[in-house]
């Protein structure tokens, strides 16, 4: 086998997948650029399920479900530019460092994902060019499009219950202590007083976030995390609703 059949071998997408991403209203100019690291769960068809059956492909540990819904749902209503990634995060995940062992784990909450087992350096390395690179290019390309800085926003969803325990909050915001916005986002979020809402909570923002680390605190800019339990957001009418309540105090902490 020559170098370049080689290559097209340890290659991750085939010429008929998709883009690994998508970009929705581009080019709005809300103060803000929103992204989704774990919107899709799309596999590439050379690597099939991944050896996993169709109920691990359509939990949590595949997708951050519900998320790209409620971030097409916030983009539209308060009109900012939108990247999403559309495979799945066992494939390659984005919000890791591409050296992390985690950017595409051999297992994922008690499941093992065989496609990930014993994975080589060129399947690897392609997985990362691929999916991975592209993903974090296409932000730096809406940041970098802006003729003002903007606020980074992230939009994650968790699951409603991790190692037998249930997660009382609805949203939690994820922080290192250093944002303005973030802080201000709390407080907001005090004011919804049916909603229980986290503090870095039921995640903390530490060394394993790779996408705002490198994009909102490499360019200096403010950033805002958000994580909404997968129940309230796992259908269009809960994205939709939860939408409508956050859109207007994300638009607010990031203008104040």
């Amino acid at each position: 086998m020559n170098a370049q059949q080689e290559g097209a071998a340890s290659r991750c997408l085939s010429p008929d997948d998709p883009s690994p991403v998508i970009v929705h209203n581009s080019g709005a100019r809300a103060p803000l650029v929103l992204i989704c690291d774990h919107a899709g769960r799309r596999i590439p068809r050379r690597l099939g399920d991944l050896g996993l059956g169709v109920a691990d492909l359509e939990r949590h540990i595949a997708w951050d479900i519900g998320a790209a819904g409620l971030a097409r749902g916030l983009a539209d209503l308060i009109g900012a530019e939108l990247v999403l990634q559309a495979y799945s995060r066992l494939v390659a995940d984005c919000n890791r460092d591409p050296s992390s062992p985690d950017v595409a784990p051999e297992i994922s909450d008690g499941s093992l994902i065989p496609g990930n087992t014993g994975l080589g350096h060129a399947a690897l390395r392609s997985r990362i060019e691929e999916i991975h690179q592209p993903y974090h290019a296409a932000i730096a390309a809406a940041l970098d499009g802006r003729q003002a800085a903007a606020t980074l926003v992230s939009i994650h969803s968790f699951t409603p219950e991790m190692g037998g325990l249930a997660r009382p909050w609805h949203v939690g915001v994820l922080h290192a202590h250093d944002s303005a916005v973030s802080d201000r986002m709390l407080r907001a979020l005090a004011g919804e007083v049916d909603l229980v809402v986290g503090d870095n909570q039921p995640y903390a923002m530490d060394g394993v976030d790779y996408t705002i680390p490198r994009h909102a605190k490499g360019r200096a800019l403010d950033y805002l995390e958000l994580e909404v339990r997968q129940d309230l957001i796992q259908d269009e009418a809960g994205q939709a609703l939860m939408a409508s309540r956050l859109a207007p105090l994300i638009a607010a902490a990031c203008v104040a």
